[in-house]
């Protein structure tokens, strides 16, 4: 028995869905716009090409249906990115539409607060459904991803912590962990250096770490299982 409809019904309102599709390559941002204007009868797609793109919109932009959400794009790393939007915007749906397909990075996604997880093999009518749905309200992951194996206790209490972070303390370690000093990380974000050594000394703190190296490295372990097969994938 399939898992999808072989049709998928357009989304019928009188409503303009307003999406944001999040990924930085041309390519398959096009794709994905192809799926997405053949579900609603009214849509305004706006597309990003690095974070930074995404979060900008979105500040400019009260009125974001949802946004679909590449784990790698220049400005965020992993689930980084994720957990700032979920933390600035957090009335705003976020579906990972993502070329690793890991269950450990699914579940991370998920744990981090993401509506969906959307394989980038997956075809564009079954895009259209899962997409669809979560709109309605609903939550998808491919089927065959088990979300009830929980991570072990050390990685728990880490995301845990990683969970406390403010948006722009995330933003801070985001900036981190890409080997940024203080003066740089503050001419980004336009604010001072001593506020940015406020943000560093409150991360440390909340992750319960003593130097900014330690808190990279805390970052790196959250990541660990993305990153070594997103490297898999590249060569």
């Amino acid at each position: 028995m399939p898992r999808f409809p072989k049709q998928v019904s357009i989304v019928q309102s009188n409503d303009v869905y307003r999406l944001v599709i999040a990924d930085d390559h041309p390519l398959f941002r096009g794709a994905l716009r192809e799926a997405v204007n053949g579900l609603f009868e009214k849509v305004d797609i706006t597309e990003a090409g690095t974070f930074d793109d995404v979060s900008a919109l979105l500040d400019q932009r009260g009125d974001i249906d949802l946004v679909l959400l590449d784990l790698t794009m220049p400005g965020a790393r992993g689930f980084s990115g994720l957990m700032y939007l979920r933390a600035q915007y957090p009335g705003v749906p976020v579906i990972v539409v993502s070329a690793n397909d890991d269950p450990v990075a699914i579940r991370r996604c998920m744990d981090f607060g993401a509506s969906g997880f959307i394989p980038k093999t997956l075809g564009v009518d079954e895009m259209r459904d899962v997409i669809a749905r979560i709109l309605k309200g609903g939550v998808w992951t491919p089927p065959d991803v088990n979300l009830d194996s929980k991570a072990d206790v050390e990685m728990s209490q880490l995301m845990a912590k990683m969970a406390t972070l403010t948006p722009q303390q995330v933003r801070v370690l985001m900036m981190l962990s890409e080997g940024l000093l203080n003066k740089q990380i503050a001419f980004q974000l336009g604010v001072s250096e001593a506020t940015v050594k406020a943000h560093v000394s409150a991360i440390l703190q909340k992750l319960g770490v003593d130097s900014r190296t330690q808190a990279v490295i805390a970052a790196a372990k959250i990541e660990a299982g993305h990153w070594q097969q997103n490297l898999a994938l590249e060569s």
